[in-house]
């Protein structure tokens, strides 16, 4: 098995029946590359939900023959058309990559809850997903807020968008803010408490979690019922979203901040990586081999 499900190529073949792209065309194949296109997860868009189970880009079983998919990290990959988006043109293809995933993970919660000009959003954790947040927020035209453990960031906040800044250690700042924002967008990969983001909610806020996938301790009821508060999460979204924020950071100008490596530079960025120094995806470039 191999990894990778950010993918960016160019369409080198094409079966009989692929009428939606072309030998040439510049293309991008995210976290899936099959599903059974027929229950009503797909046909409503969402084929991440697919009853069947959507086949995962790596490390998924075939609908077909049972083989086990091999993911990104390789100089070629099979996908069905339909799950192949249109990278559009003029956008520079290096970057395009992890929008297929910290991208489109951050865009679809923003869309779903309406995220516009009149929205005030904070965007907890500064790191691949949030640094997307922050940027996919600003440019819907939200007021953006970074909420960050680590007084450092805050300028790095500031510069991919945001308009203010909250330590969250810092008591004094997080009871100034009670009650101020309309959606938080919860980036934290690991698993924490959310009292103290709940309390954050204004009247009929949302909080909605996208990086942490293990348990997570429990939170205080109170901190929901008072205020119509909600908390859920959000997956990525399914193909005509995907291709929908493609199109969006096309015309916004929308690109992760990206350090490009090699593939024999793999493990070298996995160890960074697990020491959270990255600012804030590799990218690999598979076009010059190892």
């Amino acid at each position: 098995m191999i990894p990778g499900h950010e993918i960016v190529g160019e369409v080198t073949a094409i079966g009989d029946e692929v009428t939606r792209h072309r030998v040439g065309d510049t293309v991008a194949v995210g976290c899936m590359v099959d599903s059974c296109m027929e229950c009503d997860q797909c046909l409503e868009g969402w084929e991440v939900f697919c009853r069947k189970g959507c086949v995962q880009t790596y490390n998924s079983a075939d609908y077909h023959d049972g083989t086990i998919t091999k993911g990104g990290y390789t100089d070629h990959i099979v996908v069905r058309d339909h799950f192949c988006c249109k990278v559009p043109e003029g956008m520079d293809v290096t970057k395009v990559a992890p929008l297929l995933c910290a991208g489109i993970t951050t865009y679809s919660p923003l869309r779903q809850y309406n995220v516009g000009p009149t929205t005030k959003v904070a965007v907890v954790g500064l790191g691949g997903l949030g640094h997307m947040g922050v940027k996919l927020a600003a440019a819907m035209g939200a007021h953006v807020t970074m909420i960050t453990t680590t007084p450092s960031k805050g300028e790095d906040a500031r510069a991919l968008g945001a308009h203010d800044v909250i330590i969250s250690t810092d008591a004094e700042q997080m009871k100034a803010a009670a009650t101020r924002f309309d959606f938080i967008l919860n980036t934290i990969p690991v698993s924490h408490e959310i009292d103290g983001y709940l309390q954050l909610l204004g009247r009929s806020g949302r909080m909605v979690i996208v990086g942490a996938l293990t348990p997570m301790p429990g939170f205080t009821g109170f901190n929901i019922i008072w205020w119509n508060r909600a908390v859920g999460g959000s997956a990525i979204g399914g193909i005509p979203e995907t291709q929908e924020m493609l199109d969006f950071c096309a015309a916004k100008d929308i690109y992760p901040d990206v350090e490009f490596i090699r593939m024999n530079q793999v493990n070298e960025a996995y160890e960074r990586l697990l020491k959270n120094d990255v600012r804030y995806r590799f990218v690999i470039d598979m076009s010059h081999g190892l």
